[in-house]
């Protein structure tokens, strides 16, 4: 059986644009994703983004709202991903874990090598938002 990896991922947004962060190494090595990261023990979802981001990025969100959960099987593990709606608090992205970042128009997503569950992010996001 394989084992259930629980992360939050924020989906940042500013003026009509989401950030989003490129990794840097392993398996999705030049793919793009939404930053977050693992949910520890006794943490919620939520508060996992908030301190995920200040560790990744050196930046405080604010969560708006929780989006939706995607569920991915990746070929060892299964992906439990909760997306929140965040903006930027306080502070300018510092890439720590990610060789680029980018703002990208809410309607262009779609075109970008993403992790694969971040693809099923960005048809969720369509969805949500009535965009075509």
């Amino acid at each position: 059986m394989k084992s259930s990896i629980k992360v939050s991922a924020a989906i940042i947004h500013d003026g009509g644009k989401i950030f989003i962060t490129r990794k840097a190494e392993g398996a999705f090595k030049g793919f793009w994703e939404f930053p977050g990261g693992k949910i520890e023990e006794g943490e919620s979802a939520s508060d996992a983004a908030v301190r995920e981001i200040q560790e990744e990025l050196s930046i405080q969100i604010e969560i708006e709202e929780k989006m939706f959960t995607v569920e991915y099987e990746y070929p060892a593990f299964h992906l439990v991903m909760d997306c929140f709606l965040a903006h930027i608090k306080h502070g300018s992205p510092v890439l720590s874990e990610h060789d680029e970042s980018r703002w990208v128009d809410l309607g262009k997503l779609e075109g970008i090598k993403w992790v694969p569950a971040d693809s099923i992010v960005v048809e969720r996001l369509k969805e949500k938002l009535f965009l075509s």
